[in-house]
């Protein structure tokens, strides 16, 4: 009896482990790392201090995760209306929504510490304004008012590369600002293509996405245009902030044709939804490959060759 009392207690944590982890939405959290090492790639010259590297993700990832929990927190009443997200933590009942915000803000603490004893202030604070950005007006502001609540809200993911910045130079020059607007036009098309596969589920607990509101139609046209934008926006980097080299134009200009045939091909039939899912799975694989490239061409070895 002893033997299976511990075992269940054992199994009762792993359980508990996983729901709090679960409600940090991991999988998000690599594609706002990258873009924070990339930042740091280009501010260093490729000259990354590890351990610098190391305590500033750490920080992003601590305030994106207290992020996360505030927005599971805030949308509980959202999750237990849709089917495809009833049995998550806290609307499922696994994890008291007192007990998440406790997380969140202890989370939250440990960022701001983190950053502020080991890397700076700067850095530390804009982290800050991420979760106030996403939480404030994002997610209770924008969300379930406006159809641009995606675009607007969008300069919360946009601040990990401030953070990435600062944390190398301490200070924000033009540089990370280009950064910030690229992964700002970048979220629209990556979000929307996500909404037209989900349209259903919003429009079922009465959020205004743009596909619910305005159509299949309106919001490919837009993903277009903003595709574009995107794509126009990556080049900055070379011309005229020559802050990138050709090896990065070749493989931005590379991933931007793809961007943009996928943007096309759903602009011409906006209800495929399965187009809609090749691009949503395609903008990942494109923002992931394109601070990629920016780290890579930030090498000494690769600006001697191609500088």
């Amino acid at each position: 009896m002893i033997g299976s009392n511990i075992a269940s207690q054992q199994y009762n944590l792993l359980d508990t482990v996983k729901n709090y982890y679960q409600l940090t939405k991991p999988r998000i959290i690599p594609l706002l790392l990258i873009t924070t090492a990339a930042a740091m790639a280009i501010a260093s010259e490729g000259r990354i201090d590890p351990v610098l590297l190391l305590i500033t993700l750490l920080g992003g990832t601590l305030a994106a995760a207290s992020a996360q929990v505030m927005n599971c927190i805030y949308d509980r009443d959202i999750d237990y209306t849709m089917v495809r997200t009833r049995k998550r933590p806290i609307p499922s009942g696994a994890i008291q929504p007192r007990h998440a915000l406790i997380f969140a803000i202890i989370l939250g603490i440990l960022s701001f510490s983190v950053l502020a004893v080991f890397v700076n202030l700067l850095a530390a604070s804009l982290a800050m304004s991420g979760i106030g950005v996403y939480m404030l007006i994002y997610t209770h502001w924008l969300k379930r008012h406006t159809t641009q609540n995606i675009v607007i809200g969008g300069a919360a993911g946009a601040i990990p590369p401030l953070v990435g910045w600062a944390a190398v130079t301490g200070d924000l020059s033009i540089t990370p600002w280009i950064l910030f607007v690229l992964i700002f036009l970048w979220t629209p098309p990556h979000f929307w293509a996500l909404a037209l596969m989900i349209k259903d589920d919003y429009a079922q607990v009465g959020i205004p996405m743009l596909p619910v509101v305005d159509g299949e139609v309106v919001t490919a046209n837009q993903i277009w245009i903003y595709s574009w934008l995107t794509v126009t926006c990556s080049l900055l980097l070379v011309f005229p902030l020559n802050a990138s080299g050709i090896l990065y134009s070749a493989i931005a200009l590379y991933l931007g044709y793809y961007l943009l045939r996928k943007s096309w091909q759903l602009k011409q039939n906006p209800t495929d939804k399965q187009l809609a899912r090749g691009l949503f799975k395609y903008s990942i694989v494109y923002m992931m490959l394109l601070c990629a490239a920016m780290v890579i061409d930030s090498l000494p070895i690769f600006n001697g060759l191609f500088g």
